[in-house]
């Protein structure tokens, strides 16, 4: 019975929140807000208290120069640079310090959260000198907002029906089938089908009824290192997810570019004329899991529109030519190479892979 009730609780106080946060009204002035067009292969969002060491970041990783002084508050507004790495263009967006409350408005927070929801990874900015409030602090006002860092979206399948019901393929152990009802009644909706195929928790479930939530991988980067002893080095550094880095002094930024390049996940994929050798000093970089559809429209649109069908001969499973279509995934390091309309792929496993159009 408590959980039950713990569980409305939970959902009328989500539903309030986004009301208060997220206002549909449009009257009074909007204020004025970060508009920083999205640029290069990924947006990565630099998010802290003032005076962290975000601005020096950001000019020693990039060519851009950002204000720096030994006062709160130098960074007004969002500084963009750009890391190039591996032939990548990483988009570096120096937000301004937030303060607590921000995620109520306070110091102009909801605006610095709102660009972070667009980042695909935000490095959280934290003063190795101080205590580790500082980052349960900024853990909470992201929360606040909807920003699930470090976690993947729930395996849930919810839709709108005129009937249906609820369906699990797990086990719950985390909360119960009538405490999900009683949200989904909370929420006026009394005909839907939900299928849940993991083990969840209620405020999991409440964050996919809302649909808004944004799940972004994290880095939590200690800053200030040369100032506190190796054995307070040593134990921040063996924590999950972080990186211990000065600024000041210059160290292990080279580390830190090599961990942002791991958690944005990207795959290059280079392009080459025929007969020629590959250009792999401009790949087309996309995500893992990208498809030959994806290269396509990553060249030109009318390469996807046009195509019709690849060969391809792999050692691994035939020697002779085998069909792939525009959902076979590309991998790291894969060539594509293209003459008007007729692009040819070669990746490691096949020798070649001509692609044919209408």
């Amino acid at each position: 019975a408590t959980e039950y009730h713990l569980g409305m609780l939970k959902a009328k106080l989500a539903r309030y929140r986004a009301q208060l946060l997220e206002p549909t009204s449009k009257s009074g002035s909007s204020g004025t807000g970060f508009d920083v067009q999205k640029a290069g292969d990924a947006r990565v969002a630099l998010i802290g208290f003032p005076s962290v060491g975000k601005s020096t970041l950001l000019s020693k990783c990039t060519n851009t120069v950002s204000e720096t002084a030994a006062y709160e508050f130098t960074t007004l507004t969002a500084i963009p640079g750009v890391i190039e790495y591996q032939g990548a263009r990483i988009q570096l967006l120096d937000l301004p310090g937030i303060v607590e409350g921000a995620s109520q408005g306070r110091g102009r927070g909801r605006q610095v959260v709102a660009t972070a929801k667009t980042a695909d990874l935000i490095l959280m900015m934290l003063d190795a000198t101080k205590s580790e409030e500082q980052r349960r602090l900024l853990e909470i006002e992201l929360d606040a907002v909807g920003i699930r860092l470090n976690k993947r979206k729930p395996d849930v399948v919810f839709k709108r029906r005129t009937t249906g019901g609820l369906t699990t393929t797990v086990k719950l152990t985390r909360t119960d089938e009538k405490t999900i009802r009683t949200i989904l009644a909370s929420y006026k909706l009394h005909n839907c089908d939900v299928m849940i195929r993991e083990d969840i928790t209620t405020d999991e479930f409440i964050d996919v009824l809302i649909g808004t939530r944004k799940y972004i991988p994290c880095l939590y980067v200690y800053n200030k290192i040369d100032a506190i002893s190796l054995e307070m080095v040593d134990k921040l550094a063996c924590s999950e997810n972080t990186v211990v880095i000065s600024c000041e002094m210059g160290l292990n930024l080279d580390y830190l570019v090599e961990r942002v390049w791991e958690n944005l996940g990207l795959v290059k994929i280079y392009t080459k004329k025929r007969g020629e050798r590959p250009d792999l000093s401009d790949p087309v970089c996309l995500r893992k899991g990208a498809t030959i559809e994806d290269v396509c429209l990553g060249i030109h649109k009318s390469l996807a529109t046009n195509f019709r069908y690849a060969l391809g001969r792999s050692s691994k499973f035939s020697p002779h030519a085998q069909k792939v279509s525009l959902n076979h995934q590309v991998q790291d390091e894969d060539v594509v190479s293209s003459k008007f309309l007729c692009p040819v792929l070669s990746v490691p496993s096949l020798s070649y892979l001509p692609v044919f159009t209408k």
